[in-house]
């Protein structure tokens, strides 16, 4: 933890050049992804299940949300009812994984995110469909958190219970059924866990803290469309995690500042690089790339280790 703190302090310095605002509104970005690829961490990490369909539970959260605060429910209340939408979403997507594994669970679990993504464009009524829909600011009582502190504050501290939740769940007797699962199923099953049941309840609690990310993350957009809940999410997140460390909490905080970061310091730098053509198009693509390669290379068990 003091790791992805130290990372997402020298991150808030790096951009302040774009000025403080903006560098608080980026805070608030990493942190939410860091939440969304908690959810990761629980499921891939610790289970080795693999899901491919994560932005589905983040595009839940963020319409849920939306729609009870404009049904005239409070946002804060609102955030648990999406929570809870994520954990059942959570729940229904790992019933394949009663019967499926590996590679082929992979695959249901995309096919689970193209029918949210389509459901989401079919339901115009209530979505507003491929048009899209404005979410207004997170408000708590008179208080309206539209400034970069407010919203930087309350992402850091949603961050910051959930990240000391799945600190718990880690340690906790079902944490240990999970890694048994992910480690030997056939020596799980054989001293009594119930490996399906486990993975379950790794998905409900993933579901519910993407829910949570897209809940958050839908405030701060201030706009929602299909378009952004697509499969990129899911690979960037999926990404996100195996940068960071997927087996431990802090590689998904440690991700979310490279996610975040990066690309905004390449494009910084892109100038000072005329030997690659600065003006390029597609340059920071490259680039990008280029040293995720390198960070998998170096860090193989990604940026925070392995969580041994």
């Amino acid at each position: 933890m003091i790791r992805g703190l130290a990372g997402l302090a020298l991150f808030a310095l790096a951009v302040a050049g774009g000025g403080w605002g903006h560098a608080l509104a980026q805070v608030a970005l990493v942190a939410t992804w860091a939440l969304a690829g908690l959810g990761l961490v629980l499921v891939v990490g610790q289970t080795g299940q693999l899901s491919l369909g994560h932005g589905a539970m983040l595009a839940l959260g963020a319409y849920v949300q939306a729609g009870l605060v404009a049904a005239g429910l409070p946002a804060l209340l609102a955030l648990p009812v999406a929570a809870a939408a994520g954990a059942a979403l959570g729940l229904l997507a790992s019933l394949p994984g009663r019967r499926l594994g590996g590679l082929a669970f992979g695959m249901s679990t995309l096919a689970f995110a193209l029918i949210v993504e389509e459901l989401l464009v079919r339901l115009a009524p209530w979505t507003g469909g491929a048009a899209g829909q404005v979410v207004p600011a997170f408000t708590v009582g008179p208080w309206r958190l539209s400034s970069p502190v407010a919203q930087a504050a309350l992402s850091v501290a949603v961050l910051t219970l959930a990240w000391l939740a799945c600190r718990r769940l880690i340690g906790s007797a079902l944490g240990r059924a999970w890694r048994a699962s992910r480690d030997n199923e056939a020596a799980a099953m054989a001293i009594g866990v119930d490996v399906g049941a486990v993975r379950q309840a790794a998905f409900v609690a993933g579901g519910a803290l993407g829910a949570l990310a897209g809940a958050l993350s839908a405030h701060w957009l201030g706009y929602l469309s299909p378009e952004q809940f697509g499969l990129g999410l899911s690979f960037e997140l999926l990404m996100m995690v195996f940068v960071g460390g997927v087996r431990t909490p802090s590689g998904a905080l440690l991700g979310g500042v490279v996610m975040v970061a990066l690309p905004q310091l390449i494009a910084i730098a892109r100038g000072a690089l005329p030997v690659l053509g600065g003006g390029a198009a597609g340059l920071e693509v490259l680039l990008f790339g280029a040293v995720l390669v390198v960070i998998v290379l170096a860090r193989p068990a990604g940026l925070a280790g392995d969580g041994r």
